[in-house]
């Protein structure tokens, strides 16, 4: 019996990693892992980070992107791999403190920090806006009373 060798996952457009939709830690995991060069150690930070801050914490990959959710609460944060950086998105951001600097007038309630490789990563404000993030009401992938799916 033949033992099935496994494909690394295919980079999209900037690096980011192509993974099937799915609700976990492993999906999630796999597109840390499969993050190019620099960024997968810093996707792995990332999500350490983000596990120490939020116990009860629900992970999934949506859109090529790992999001973080409350159960009850919604999704709160993602995390998606560009050309030169990675950009952590906090979908109710504008309701942080400090305010992160990502944002624009179409940006709505998101705002979001883009981590370069050369960057230092403030582990402390950073965990400061995911505690903040997660006890306020998330983006809910667009509940079923709104067409969607809820988390």
């Amino acid at each position: 019996m033949s033992v099935a060798r496994r494909q690394k996952p295919v980079l999209l457009s900037g690096g980011n990693p192509q993974i099937a939709k799915a609700d976990g830690d492993a999906p999630v995991q796999a597109y840390i892992n499969a993050m190019p060069g620099w960024k997968s150690a810093l996707g792995k930070r990332l999500d350490t980070l983000i596990v120490r801050a939020v116990p009860k914490l629900r992970k999934a990959v949506k859109w090529n992107s790992p999001f973080y959710g409350v159960e009850g609460k919604g999704w709160f944060l993602s995390t998606h791999v560009l050309t030169r950086y990675v950009k952590v998105t906090f979908f109710r951001g504008r309701s942080l403190k400090p305010l992160p600097p990502g944002g624009t007038p179409k940006s709505k309630e998101s705002r979001w920090i883009d981590i370069y490789e050369d960057d230092v990563l403030d582990e402390k404000l950073l965990t400061k806006w995911i505690k903040q993030a997660a006890t306020i009401p998330g983006w809910d992938g667009g509940s079923p009373k709104n067409g969607g799916v809820a988390l």
